[in-house]
């Protein structure tokens, strides 16, 4: 069926009906350029939720205290909670077991300056541990260390955009900031992928914060990281037992949901993970809707070439061409047609994917993109369907007697 006059009889068919040609070709082009730019925007979608829920490490417990609601053994209600860096050492003797990291943090804002240029800006007094909670990327210098813990040194590490906005081009390590009414040195960069407000971060030691505030011991909230190898039952029972060692040591009514407050990131991270799983279908069904819209263009496109060609395949079945010659010629010029349109539809939707990069980030897609499997894999199939679309009517008139297929107008 494939042979050489075959193809010769296709090239003059399509050169003779370019118009019927250009349109069967842009609608199967048309159906997987919107498929892979769909697909690839919804994988864009996934990025970003990722990058705005995921950025942080998720085997976390973010520890805050509350005020109680109940009286309990002596103590009024209402009470307010506070943590100590006793509290750290008790949770790390208790739960080594369920203990990777522990960081203290400490939260302030400042009035810094440097040279001509000053400005506001947040400071989290922390432990070095804080550094791989928070995903932080150093871009230049160093990060706290145990020994600016120990020996309350007055170190800090700056934000991107500090570093931007008070020394310009300069050089910031080794320069010294004035915040309050210290004077601090610039011993590291960070840069953050959470964005802008994270980057205006400015990170101290913490036992350098409580030395500045009359040397107290006090500390705003606790982050604890689990090993992750534990998983999320693990993680749900790690919570349970450090809420009520908590309370118990604290003096807070086991049943008071008040006084102490944990942020589980693994139920966090559950929900987001059926939210990405739910926008996972949402994409395929979009995919599939516009394959099959595709699908059945191809298959009106198809109806209306063979419909227009019945007399000349009647003239063919006069001549002696049996009804098997007459669909392998239709099908044969639909499945060149179908592939070549693919073709170009698929590489056109994979070049605009690569161009878009992070351009539609205000839309919340960042970085679009297709696995070329996906994308074959779609474009086989709308080549397959064009096939049976192009199948389906030759067939049907192949079967018309000639005389009859003659006399149609």
């Amino acid at each position: 069926m494939f042979n050489r006059d075959h193809w010769q009889e296709i090239f003059q068919t399509i050169q003779k009906n370019r118009l019927r040609t250009v349109l069967s070709g842009f609608t199967v082009a048309l159906g997987i350029f919107i498929f892979i730019v769909l697909f690839g925007f919804g994988n864009g979608l996934k990025n970003s939720f990722k990058q705005f829920f995921l950025d942080d490490a998720t085997n976390t417990l973010w520890v805050y205290p509350g005020q109680t609601s109940k009286p309990y053994r002596g103590f009024k209600s209402n009470r307010r909670i506070e943590f100590e860096n006793s509290d750290l050492k008790d949770i790390k003797d208790n739960f080594n077991f369920f203990l990777e990291e522990i960081t203290p943090r400490i939260n302030r804002s400042d009035r810094v300056r440097y040279k001509g240029e000053s400005d506001n800006y947040s400071s989290r007094a922390v432990a070095p541990a804080h550094q791989f909670i928070e995903k932080t990327i150093m871009m230049k210098g160093r990060y706290i260390n145990e020994d600016d813990v120990m020996n309350k040194t007055k170190n800090i590490v700056i934000g991107r955009l500090v570093a931007k906005d008070l020394f310009k081009d300069e050089e910031p390590i080794g320069k010294y900031l004035e915040m309050g009414t210290s004077a601090f040195k610039v011993v590291g960069v960070f840069q953050d992928q959470s964005g802008d407000r994270e980057e205006r971060l400015i990170y101290m030691p913490y036992t350098t914060r409580q030395l500045i505030e009359k040397n107290n011991d006090k500390i705003n909230s606790i982050i604890v990281s689990y090993r992750p190898e534990l998983g999320y039952a693990s993680a749900l029972i790690f919570e349970k037992q450090l809420r009520l060692f908590l309370k118990k040591k604290k003096d807070i009514d086991p049943r008071d949901n008040n006084g102490i407050r944990i942020r589980n990131i693994a139920d966090q991270v559950k929900q987001n993970q059926q939210f990405a799983s739910v926008l996972q279908i949402i994409v395929a069904f979009v995919g599939i809707g516009t394959l099959i819209a595709g699908i059945i263009g191809i298959s009106n496109i198809m109806v209306f070439v063979v419909k227009e060609r019945t007399k000349e395949l009647g003239i063919r079945k006069a001549l002696g061409a049996t009804p098997k010659s007459v669909i392998g010629m239709v099908l044969q010029e639909s499945i060149f047609i179908t592939t070549l349109s693919g073709i170009l539809g698929m590489i056109s939707g994979i070049a605009l994917l690569g161009k878009i990069g992070d351009r539609l980030e205000q839309f919340f897609i960042i970085d679009p993109y297709i696995d070329n499997f996906t994308a074959l894999i779609a474009t086989v199939l709308l080549i397959l369907f064009g096939a049976i679309a192009g199948y389906i009517p030759a067939k049907r008139a192949a079967r018309i007697k000639p005389i009859v297929a003659l006399r149609d107008e």
